[in-house]
C-alpha cells in the first residue's frame, strides 16, 4: 500500500490516548494528511480516561492518575515529539523527565494505621506466600485463565504490607484476574526493591490531561486532524474480501441524525473496544454520586455488536458485566489554603509532590490519599490547593462515617480521611474551605476481571486488512493494562502493522530476565 496516498483517510472511535496516539503516528510516520484523520468522540471533550478540569468556583475533579515509570517507551517515544503545554520549546518528554529529576516520590509513610505510620521494612511475606508468588510468575497463563487472585494465594497474603502497597499502587482486588496480576509481577520486577519508597514511580507535572492530552489534541489540530464530538459510532460493516477481512462502512449518530461513512479500499478503522470509565457519574460537596447501570457506553455497545458476530474479537461480557467487582470511587479536593497539605506534610516527612501514595490500612474503604505537585491543573490559581484519593471498596461501612463510601458525600467523605488521619483539631476548618467532589466508576477495573486469553481482540485480528482495535481491552501479550503504555503499545502495533512500515514497536523491557534484578527482587522478598 502506498501511505502517502494524499486521498487515504483514517478514521478513528473514541479519543483516548490510544486514539490520540494512533492519530499521531499515523502523520509523522505513516505519511497521513492531518485532514484526512478523522476522530469520532461520543462526549464533549476529548481524552477518554484522561480527564480532568474544573474552577475554584465549582471545584476540580479528575477520574484518576495514571504512574508513569522508566520504562514506558512507547509513551516517551510519543511525547518526544509533542511539544509540552508549559514550553513549546521542549517536548512533553522533557517536561516530565526534568520534573522527575526534582519531585522524584521517597514515600515515607506508604501505610498508616490508626493514625500512625506503619513500618514496612518488613512486607510481612510468609514462606508461603514467597513460594505461592514464585510460583504463580513460572505458571503458564493458559493454566491461570478466569484464575482469581485468591485462587493462587493462601487468605493470609491479603493481610501482608507487601498486599496492601501493592493493590493501592496498581489497584487491583483480591477477586481480580490471576493472569493481570503475574503480568504485573513480571512487568515491574524491576519495581519491586523500591516498592515501600515508591522512588521508581514518575508522574507528570501537571494531570494527565493537561500534561498530554490537550498537547497532543493541539499537535494534531495543527495539521488539521478532524476531531469531532457528540458522535456516537452504533455499527461497522466489516466484509470479507479475498483473503482478508476488509472494514467497509461504519454507521454513527450525531445530534440524533443517523449517518453513515463508506470506506475507501485504502482507508483505515481504528475502533477503541470497551472503556474503563464509561457511565461514571459525578456527585459534589453535598451529594454522593449515584451508580449508572442502564447502559454501558457505545465503545462496549459496539464491541458487544461486532462480538457477536465475529468469535476472534474477544467476549466483552466477562469486563462489563460485573459492576459490582470493578468499580471503586475516587474524590477530588479542592482548598482554599494550605491547612491539609501543611499537616500531612508533616505527618509524612515529606512535601507535595514527593510523598507518593498514603494507604490509610484500617480503613473499611481502604482509602489512599496523594498530595501532587502545586499547581496541579495548568491554569490553578496560587491561592488554591488540589489533592486526590479514592476507596477500593466504596460498599463497606466507613469506620467513623457510619454509611457506604458510595452514599457519601464529598463532605462526608473528607471527614472519614480526616478521622483516619487524627485530623481533629483543624477539621471543621478544612471541611469549611474544602469542596470534594467524589465520582463513582462502575467499570474503572473492569480489565482485570477474571478472564482467557481470547476473551481479549488481537490489536489486528486475523486477515484484517484496513481495521484494528485500540485501547485497554486489546491482547498485548506480557504487557499490563490500566497503564498509558498499554494503549501507546497498542497504537503503535496497530499503525504500523496496518501500513506495514519499516519502523519496531519501541522495545518491551523485561527486567525480569536481568540477574540483578532478580537479586534485588529476592531480597525484597526476604526483607524483614
Amino acid at each position: 500500500m502506498d501511505t502517502h496516498t494524499k486521498n487515504r483517510k483514517a478514521y478513528l472511535i473514541g479519543s483516548g490516548i490510544a486514539s490520540l496516539s494512533a492519530a499521531a503516528y499515523l502523520i509523522k510516520e505513516g505519511g497521513f494528511q492531518g485532514e484526512n484523520i478523522i476522530l469520532f468522540e461520543e462526549l464533549e471533550k476529548f481524552g477518554g480516561s484522561l480527564d480532568a478540569g474544573g474552577d475554584p468556583a465549582k471545584g476540580y475533579s479528575m477520574r484518576g492518575g495514571r504512574m508513569f515509570e522508566e520504562k514506558f517507551n512507547c509513551t516517551y517515544d510519543l511525547l518526544a515529539f509533542i511539544p509540552s503545554i508549559s514550553d513549546p520549546g521542549k517536548s512533553a518528554k522533557d517536561e516530565l523527565m526534568d520534573f522527575h529529576q526534582e519531585f522524584f516520590w521517597n514515600d515515607k509513610a506508604r501505610l498508616v494505621a490508626d493514625g500512625e505510620i506503619v513500618n514496612v521494612s518488613d512486607l510481612g511475606f510468609s514462606e508461603r506466600d514467597r513460594l505461592d508468588l514464585v510460583k504463580l510468575c513460572a505458571t503458564p497463563e493458559k493454566f491461570l485463565e478466569d484464575k482469581k487472585i485468591t485462587d493462587v494465594f493462601h487468605p493470609q497474603f491479603f493481610e501482608s504490607n507487601f498486599w496492601f502497597i501493592w493493590c493501592t499502587t496498581f489497584a487491583f482486588e483480591p477477586w481480580h484476574s490471576a493472569i493481570e496480576f503475574k503480568r504485573y509481577c513480571l512487568r515491574f520486577t524491576h519495581l519491586f526493591s523500591t516498592i515501600d519508597t515508591m522512588s521508581g514511580i514518575y508522574r507528570t507535572q501537571f494531570n494527565q490531561y493537561d500534561a498530554m492530552v490537550r498537547p497532543i489534541v493541539k499537535w494534531l489540530g495543527s495539521f488539521g486532524v478532524q476531531l469531532q464530538t457528540g458522535v456516537e459510532v452504533t455499527d461497522v460493516e466489516i466484509a470479507a474480501t479475498g483473503k482478508e477481512r476488509v472494514a467497509k462502512s461504519l454507521t454513527y449518530l450525531k445530534g440524533g441524525r443517523e449517518n453513515k461513512v463508506e470506506l475507501a479500499e485504502t482507508d483505515l478503522l481504528f475502533i477503541t473496544n470497551g472503556t474503563m470509565t464509561a457511565n461514571s457519574s459525578t456527585g459534589s460537596n453535598g451529594e454522593a454520586p449515584i451508580l449508572q447501570t442502564e447502559k454501558t457506553g457505545s465503545n462496549w455497545k459496539l464491541w458487544q455488536k461486532l462480538a457477536a458476530r465475529y468469535e476472534d474479537f474477544g467476549n466483552p461480557a466477562k469486563f462489563c458485566s460485573h459492576i459490582e467487582e470493578s468499580k471503586w470511587e475516587s474524590f477530588t479536593v479542592t482548598a482554599k489554603d494550605s491547612t491539609f497539605f501543611d499537616l500531612l506534610e508533616k505527618f509524612s516527612g515529606s512535601e507535595a509532590g514527593k510523598g507518593g501514595l498514603v494507604t490509610l490500612k484500617d480503613s473499611n474503604w481502604l482509602l489512599t490519599v496523594v498530595l501532587n505537585h502545586q499547581p496541579h491543573f495548568y491554569e490553578q490559581p496560587k491561592d488554591v490547593w488540589i489533592w486526590w484519593g479514592y476507596g477500593l471498596f466504596p460498599d463497606k461501612q466507613g469506620n467513623f462515617v457510619k454509611k457506604k463510601m458510595s452514599e457519601c458525600t464529598g463532605e462526608e467523605i473528607l471527614s472519614e480521611v480526616l478521622s483516619h488521619l487524627h485530623f481533629t483539631k483543624e477539621a471543621a476548618h478544612i471541611l469549611a474551605t474544602s469542596n470534594t467532589i467524589p465520582v463513582m466508576m462502575p467499570y474503572i477495573t473492569s480489565q482485570f476481571m477474571p478472564r482467557k486469553v481470547s476473551d481479549r481482540p488481537n490489536v489486528i485480528p486475523a486477515r484484517a486488512g484496513n481495521f484494528a482495535f485500540i485501547g485497554q481491552y486489546v491482547e498485548i501479550p506480557d504487557d499490563v493494562v490500566f497503564t498509558v503504555e498499554y494503549s501507546v503499545r497498542a497504537a503503535q502495533i496497530a499503525v504500523f502493522g496496518l501500513l506495514d512500515l519499516d519502523r519496531e514497536v519501541s522495545p518491551f523491557y523485561k527486567g525480569q530476565h536481568d540477574p540483578g534484578i532478580l537479586l534485588d527482587a529476592l531480597k525484597m522478598l526476604h526483607r524483614k
